[in-house]
């Protein structure tokens, strides 16, 4: 049985480790990096036949200088961090793992807009100093229930609409946005509704962003969004921070022209400790975390491995997870 080497990027803690050494096929070595510096990181492609990489980026000279690359793996979603044109340009192949860490973003949106509709942050830190009474008239002046409010998803994907599904519960009202309307049973099942991008700005009480990152979606929820929006309106972002301009929303929310966010997701990343968003009270922020379940880590591991064995044999690859197309497979074809 031929053994196949997987560049395993990003820095993991033994136990993540010990997670995905669980679910690799038999013949598969896993090669983890120790760090993020780029040379480093190259010297552990250098060795290796597949890319497996979720934070890490996956620069054209990782490429260039390892040449047994077959096939770049995304752990996880997004792929802003892979340089699209090298892969294409060394006739390689890139898939992420659509779907598969839904579950665990779709709760940290939830996590986030019940943290900013109810202080959690600011009521911890203020029990503990030793409030009480005054903590709770603050939360009766400004404290919001999520039921009857209206949710607008930018992006009905996986993530969009399993937020949406968990919503049922909350009793709110979900509209949503995307490039493609979802089928009539969709809708019909997470109760719901297409709008226009406008109508989702002027409608929601709440806005989470769940599209993905590229020229059309840059900055496109900016001061010209924003100001469409409702003054008691707050915007939640566990997709791309590029997608949100981070100097407009501050404006934004000192201003009062919207209540306050939730932000998970940073441009550029790690975000800078001086970004005068992480200031703010009405701001509830997190380091690109809502992905980050321990167990949940088998769950994407054992996806990225199953699409390395598709490859390997010459098996069609699940078309939401190619992002670029592979080419087939030589040995496969042997």
């Amino acid at each position: 049985m031929t053994t196949y080497k997987i560049a395993c990027l990003d820095v993991w803690d033994e136990p993540v480790k010990d997670q995905t050494r669980d679910v690799a096929p038999d013949n598969f070595e896993l090669i983890f990096a120790e760090s993020y510096d780029e040379d480093h990181q190259i010297e552990v492609t250098k060795q290796c036949d597949f890319i497996m990489c979720g934070t890490a980026p996956v620069p054209r000279r990782m490429l260039d200088e390892s040449p047994n690359i077959q096939f770049v793996q995304k752990w996880g979603i997004g792929f802003d961090k892979v340089d699209l044109k090298a892969v294409e340009d060394h006739g390689l192949g890139l898939c992420n793992t659509a779907g598969a860490n839904k579950t665990v973003v779709a709760e940290h949106t939830i996590l986030l807009i019940l943290a900013v509709y109810r202080h959690l942050l600011e009521i911890d830190e203020r029990l503990r100093k030793g409030e009480w009474l005054d903590i709770k008239i603050m939360l009766r002046n400004n404290a919001l229930q999520l039921r009857g409010k209206t949710v607008g998803i930018f992006g009905f994907g996986n993530i969009g609409r399993a937020v949406a599904q968990r919503l049922t519960g909350f009793e709110t009202k979900v509209i949503y946005h995307d490039l493609a309307k979802a089928d009539a049973e969709t809708e019909k099942k997470l109760n719901a509704t297409f709008v226009s991008l406008d109508q989702l700005l002027t409608e929601s009480d709440i806005l989470t962003i769940h599209t993905p990152l590229d020229d059309s979606t840059q900055d496109v929820i900016n001061a010209s969004a924003i100001n469409k929006m409702k003054k008691t309106a707050i915007i939640i972002n566990c997709a791309r921070g590029g997608i949100l301009n981070e100097q407009d929303l501050y404006d934004a929310v000192t201003s009062g022209r919207i209540r306050g966010a939730g932000i998970d997701v940073w441009e550029p990343e790690p975000t800078a400790p001086e970004n005068p968003l992480l200031t703010l009270d009405k701001v509830v922020v997190t380091p690109h975390a809502a992905g980050s379940a321990f167990d949940n880590v088998g769950h994407v591991s054992a996806h990225c491995f199953r699409n390395i064995e598709l490859f390997l044999q010459g098996e069609p690859l699940p078309e939401a997870d190619v992002i670029i197309p592979v080419k087939p497979n030589s040995v496969a074809a042997e």
